[in-house]
């Protein structure tokens, strides 16, 4: 049996549909505060990575599980440790980890400090495991769905600063292939798109998916930020504006994990954007 935490998200929704279709018995855990629609015969469980003792009922008779942590878990919650080991004690051997570029390509940062903390107990537990580690998101721009219905306007900072931004399709592929098969144990793969991208340029990208002209207004960093503190917290959005707008050598660079796992191109944010389109309308 496999647990998915994070199951209504962008990328735990479909790691729950991969691991369906592919015939796994499947358990989909998320805090019950969205509606869940889930595939036939997967289980739903409420429950809250940040309380040990909820956590061993979601994970309770599982073989592997997909570890996510988001909100205000990315800066609190249970060590790490006492995670896993909460885990291990439910029978859990195989453990995924969504995890971040960043804590490769900023490990100074505050912001990274805690999925840091993860990577480490994971490397010194017991457990087979391994660490996803995306870079910059394609659905990331879902922010834009509200002007871009309203106003047919794409409001960003930085807009010819570029990253390889990745669908979170493809990560929730990479991780629903370390779940199942073996040979993963102990990797860490970076999970980008296949080629750089600005702003600018996506928001052409998602005009020509919708057929119709968007204005690009380009945001100051301190407007970006208060937007984005409407849902993460201040470290979190801190850090992501500093990848955005001054990216490493290293956050630019196009990753091959996605096809060596995955055996094909990563998908690009034009592909994305068509797929999503109808979002948009």
């Amino acid at each position: 049996m496999i647990v998915v935490t994070g199951a209504t998200g962008n990328v735990g929704s479909t790691v729950v549909r991969l691991l369906a279709d592919a015939g796994e018995k499947v358990v989909a855990v998320s805090r019950g505060e969205k509606p869940v629609e889930l595939p036939e015969g997967v289980e739903h469980r409420t429950g809250n990575v940040g309380d040990l003792a909820s956590l061993a009922e979601v994970a309770a008779g599982a073989d592997a599980l997909f570890l996510l942590i988001t909100g205000e878990q990315l800066v609190t919650g249970p060590e790490p440790a006492e995670v896993l080991e909460t885990l291990a004690a439910q029978g859990v051997r195989r453990v995924v980890f969504l995890s971040s570029q960043g804590a490769v390509t900023r490990p100074e940062s505050e912001g990274y400090s805690r999925t840091i903390a993860f990577e480490k107990a994971l490397a010194a537990s017991d457990l087979e495991w391994t660490a996803v580690r995306p870079g910059a998101f394609a659905s990331n721009t879902f922010a834009w769905i509200e002007p871009v219905r309203t106003q047919r306007m794409v409001p960003a900072p930085f807009g010819d600063i570029g990253l390889p931004v990745v669908d979170p399709a493809d990560i929730a592929a990479v991780a629903a292939s370390a779940l199942r098969e073996d040979g993963h144990h102990g990797r860490a793969y970076m999970v980008t798109g296949p080629a750089v991208i600005t702003p600018r340029e996506q928001a052409e990208a998602l005009a020509a998916a919708l057929g119709e002209s968007l204005r690009f207004l380009e945001l100051t960093r301190d407007q970006a930020k208060t937007n984005m503190l409407r849902f993460m917290p201040e470290s979190v959005a801190d850090h992501t504006l500093s990848i955005l707008g001054a990216p490493t050598a290293a956050e630019q660079q196009v990753s091959p994990d996605v096809e060596h796992v995955l055996g094909r191109p990563a998908t690009s944010y034009a592909e994305w954007a068509r797929r999503v389109a109808p979002a948009y309308r």
